[in-house]
């Protein structure tokens, strides 16, 4: 089905269709992020908020149905997150639905009266339920009077439900598994649906939000870009300049063509090179800007700025930080340039910040800080300094990396642009663990780096792969090359597929494969004895090193 997208701006946040919003309060389950990509393939707009917002937040997006998400919490700990106060008077008033899965549903049970206690057997994993006969909103004719596999994790249970409601659905081991009141609008599912485990889980979510809530399946992407440009046009005045940073790849060249199409030659496109980029990055990608894009580019070599205030740094956030900071220092640079040439400072800055860039800078709540268990700070997300000079245009931040391909086969940008591997904002930076200028790291993980893309296209496994790249170790290990031991560099090569970088499963390799890919970084990278293999899905780690 083809993702669908209709959104307005407020504030500077796209909301979508008026009435028509599905709106996740995220209390820090590992799959809340699901839950918005499963919504967002119905055709459906969702965003995803931190589930201790305000309830004047919730009630500015006018959501038409609200989900309550899972969590790691348990509603009986003190500090446990919840909804605002007045949210169930709020939705009642405003006939907004309410659906609470895991943790969600365990909220809903207790503020509404019910008794949720300590399970006596927890259930993790597959489970099976039942869905007994009758006329129940939360499962369509096909589901009623049968059994379904299920995702569950939890330990707590609901053992009173709140006067109202019903349940709808239980596991084999007699566990409340869902939950009714319909006629208040509040439904919930101790199981995950948005997981590929849960069977009839998508045919569930449409089911609910469809039949049962009334959202229309409206989203769409031509909506978007459409509105998108509208949104920019009217955000930069009519003589005001904007300048956007290039890094090469789909997100920044999809945000620069998408500008560039609202306002025209006021864009000033700026590529860095920051030292830290891969085999011939510069040239490669000056040229695909020149040739095929026909976007007015400067390029500007800072790598000895970029490596100079690197020197030293070791800590991963740390590094993040300096290299945001740094681009910014650049762009008010180029900004100061461009304004003794063109007579005005440019206002605005663009940057490609996916959605999931946004949430993995925004951690969930519940620890008692307002921002903690931050996965890891993005540059063009956590490294701002405050007294920026420019301000921020993110027209992708609300979206995920497939659907800004969508956009940018609308924006016709290349195809071969649009199938690059990510490339993070730091560069090899979160490649080299530790200090990036010591030694010949950087060359040693850019020529190991170009054996094993190069490998891989030729294999013609590019297009299958979400992301490849290799990773150098800050440890060296004993060898034996050309007769003589050796004490060289370790180095490790990691491929992973996703559908949107939120979750990755490893990329498995022929064995031939990887005895080539070993054997070239061996025989032709001077330096390196040793090539491992991550494979590590995410979670439980990131898709980067660092």
């Amino acid at each position: 089905m083809e993702t669908a997208v209709n959104s307005r701006t407020a504030n500077g946040v796209a909301t979508g269709g008026a009435g028509n919003l599905v709106l996740i309060l995220d209390y820090g389950s590992q799959y809340t992020h699901l839950i918005t990509r499963r919504i967002r393939q119905l055709s459906v707009l969702s965003l995803c908020i931190s589930g201790t917002s305000t309830l004047d937040v919730i009630a500015k997006l006018k959501p038409r149905v609200v989900i309550l998400s899972g969590g790691p919490h348990s509603v009986h700990a003190a500090g446990a997150p919840s909804f605002p106060d007045g949210f169930i008077e709020y939705a009642e008033e405003h006939g907004v639905f309410v659906l609470g899965i895991c943790y969600g549903m365990q909220l809903i049970v207790q503020k509404l009266g019910g008794v949720v206690a300590v399970g006596e057997k927890q259930e993790y994993g597959k489970m099976e339920i039942a869905v007994p006969e009758g006329e129940w909103g939360l499962y369509g004719p096909e589901a009623i009077g049968g059994h379904q596999t299920v995702w569950m994790s939890h330990g707590d249970e609901a053992v009173k439900l709140p006067e109202g409601f019903t349940v709808v659905a239980r596991s084999l081991q007699g566990s409340v598994a869902a939950i009714e009141n319909r006629s208040r609008r509040f439904y919930g599912l101790q199981y995950h649906p948005e997981v590929t485990h849960s069977t009839q889980g998508m045919e569930t979510l449409q089911h609910y939000l469809l039949d049962v809530c009334g959202v229309t399946a409206d989203w769409k992407m031509q909506d978007v870009v459409e509105e998108e440009i509208k949104v920019i046009k009217g955000l930069v005045g009519p003589d005001e300049h904007v300048i956007c940073a290039l890094s090469g790849g789909v997100d920044s060249t999809v945000a620069a063509t998408l500008v560039h199409k609202a306002i025209g030659d006021r864009l000033h496109c700026v590529f860095v090179d920051n030292g830290l980029l891969r085999y011939k990055e510069r040239e490669r990608v000056m040229s695909t800007f020149q040739s095929d894009l026909h976007l007015p580019v400067t390029c500007i070599d800072a790598s000895e700025q970029f490596l100079s205030k690197l020197k030293g740094v070791k800590d991963p956030e740390m590094k993040r930080k300096i290299i945001g900071r740094e681009f910014i220092c650049i762009f008010d640079d180029f900004a100061q340039e461009l304004e003794e040439k063109l007579g005005k400072r440019p206002t605005f800055l663009v940057q490609g910040t996916l959605y999931p860039d946004v949430i993995e800078s925004c951690p969930p709540p519940g620890s008692g800080m307002t921002h903690s268990h931050t996965i890891k700070s993005h540059h063009n997300v956590g490294g701002l300094p405050k007294e920026m000079k420019l301000k921020l245009i993110e027209p992708l931040k609300l979206l995920f990396k497939d659907e800004v391909r969508k956009m940018g086969n609308i924006l016709n940008v290349p195809e071969s642009f649009l199938k690059r591997h990510p490339f993070p904002g730091p560069g090899l930076a979160v490649r080299v663990l530790g200090d990036v200028t010591e030694g010949n790291a950087l060359e040693i993980l850019r020529q190991v780096d170009e054996i094993f893309i190069q490998s891989i296209k030729e294999a013609g496994l590019y297009d299958s792969i979400w992301q490849a790249f290799a990773v150098f170790l800050p440890v060296q290990s004993v060898g034996v090359q050309g007769d003589q031991r050796t004490h060289s560099h370790v180095v490790v090569l990691r491929a992973i597929t996703s559908e949107d970088g939120m979750t990755a499963d490893w990329y498995y390799f022929d064995h031939k494969f990887l005895v080539d890919v070993v054997r070239k970084i061996c025989n032709n990278v001077r330096g390196v004895n040793r090539v491992c293999q991550d494979i590590t899905s995410k979670p439980p780690a990131t898709v980067e090193w660092e």
